[in-house]
């Protein structure tokens, strides 16, 4: 079958973003200091909190790379495997939920901060900012693709479109009103995905029809790759979910633990609905479409689909997309108020001026993360990395501090800097050596570091 925009589509686009943004002006009246900017006032409920968590961490990556990419280059069993870093790190993060609420910190560089000092601090703050705002920007040029594959918008078009929603959404009313958007949007995905999957399948023309059209190593258990290529596509979304900064700042403001743990055990079971979904309906689309980009293996069934299910499927494509890219902008935005500014150049700002200049650093920051993507495409290569820059940097580190008391300070800095420089190193200098991801090398020297460096630096009773 042949693509072919359908300019529609553009009126399901038109709908959800009017909707988002009457929803984020309403909700931003209520923010009244910066705990309600930042952390909603610490009154999420478990549905919404349920909502936000899903939103959050369901973007981009999970519609034009991961599930849908994974599904479509090598088949539905190794993408269904994508669910396994995802069940252990949402399990994690609802054991040490109360923990996260106890410490009340905005940043994850504050936690870290508390138990190794200023200096890893600082080393967390860079690495947070340098790749939330690579993650951003990719939410910004995903929508553009997608915007243009379906309704023939221009890319760039497409690209501002997304940049002016997800700055927006972020700074009108910060956590308070990107929470209550998220939640909305989480359940249009939920919705959307569920709808489309039997009808993708009967216009494929049956399962049967399309397993005989893929490739027949689709439909084995590691499709082509190897152990520890598999491995290599597991480990930087389970490190990255471990220590996601977004997840702990949504943790904290909830009304308090049981909410925290209700959200976080909703959110496993809905994301054993969608991630299936996502991976079957990418799988569809290469019996479909069998010549496109992986990228845009989801987003092209809905040229395929009837209209209306095909704009509710775009819609949720949308939400997925503008949600995480507003969530990482505040986030960043927050490291950069508390972390440095707060820190170094103005110790004794107000609650206002905090505030007023985290909506500045959304601002500045979510133009950045534009031109970082239309003026410097070949930095996004470098962005790639950021994932695994993260999970290796900061992850072993953090949940160090929750779960071994045998950790010391030097552990967890030198952690970081080996797992950061490790990342870099296989990547830019060494090129990928035999097609592994670095996450297969870099997360298990920053544990063995840890480990190692903490019980050579215990203090003797």
């Amino acid at each position: 079958m042949e693509l072919q925009a359908n300019p529609q589509l553009l009126w399901f686009i038109g709908i959800y973003a009017v909707l988002m943004i009457g929803i984020g002006i309403y909700m931003s009246k209520k923010v009244s200091n910066s705990k309600d900017f930042i952390l909603a006032g610490k009154s999420l409920g478990p549905l919404v909190l349920m909502g936000t968590l899903l939103a959050t961490w369901t973007g981009s990556g999970s519609i034009s790379g991961g599930e849908t990419s994974v599904s479509y280059s090598f088949g539905i069993i190794p993408s269904f495997m994508l669910m396994i870093p995802t069940i252990v790190g949402i399990l994690v993060l609802y054991i040490i939920a109360p923990k996260i609420r106890a410490f009340g910190k905005y940043t994850i560089s504050g936690i870290l901060e508390a138990k190794y000092g200023t200096s890893a601090r600082n080393l967390a703050s860079i690495i947070v900012i340098l790749a939330y705002v690579g993650i951003v920007s990719y939410q910004m040029t995903g929508l553009g693709f997608i915007l243009n594959l379906t309704t023939g918008m221009s890319v760039q078009l497409g690209t501002i479109i997304a940049a002016v929603l997800i700055i927006f959404l972020a700074m009108i009313g910060g956590l308070r009103s990107v929470s209550q958007t998220d939640a909305i949007s989480g359940f249009l995905m939920v919705g959307g995905l569920l709808i489309t999957v039997p009808i993708i399948i009967s216009v494929a023309g049956g399962w049967d029809s399309i397993i005989a059209n893929v490739p027949d190593s689709h439909t084995t258990v590691t499709g082509g790759l190897t152990t520890v290529q598999l491995i290599g596509y597991l480990l930087p979304s389970l490190f990255l979910l471990l220590s996601d900064q977004n997840m702990y700042q949504r943790l904290a403001a909830s009304k308090g633990d049981k909410s925290s743990k209700r959200a976080a055990l909703s959110w496993l079971l809905v994301m054993l609905l969608i991630s299936p979904a996502i991976s079957i309906i990418a799988f569809a689309s290469r019996s479909i479409f069998p010549d496109i980009d992986p990228g845009m293996a989801l987003m092209a069934t809905t040229l395929a689909l009837p209209l209306g299910v095909g704009g509710i499927l775009l819609a949720a494509a949308a939400a997925f997309i503008i949600t995480t890219g507003n969530s990482y902008l505040l986030s960043a935005a927050t490291n950069m108020t508390y972390d440095i500014y707060g820190k170094y150049i103005n110790k004794n700002a107000t609650d206002k001026k905090q505030m007023v200049m985290t909506k500045l650093f959304i601002v500045i920051l979510g133009v950045i993360s534009y031109l970082l993507i239309s003026y410097f495409p070949t930095v996004l290569e470098v962005q790639m990395y950021s994932y695994t820059v993260y999970g290796a940097g900061i992850t072993p580190a953090i949940l160090a501090v929750f779960f071994w008391k045998r950790v010391t300070k030097l552990g967890g800095i030198t952690s970081m800097v080996a797992g950061v420089v490790t990342t870099l190193v296989w990547e830019l200098v060494l090129n990928t050596p035999f097609d592994l991801n670095s996450s297969v090398i870099s997360v298990p020297i920053a544990i063995i570091v840890l480990i190692v460096v903490s019980l050579a630096t215990q203090k003797k009773k």
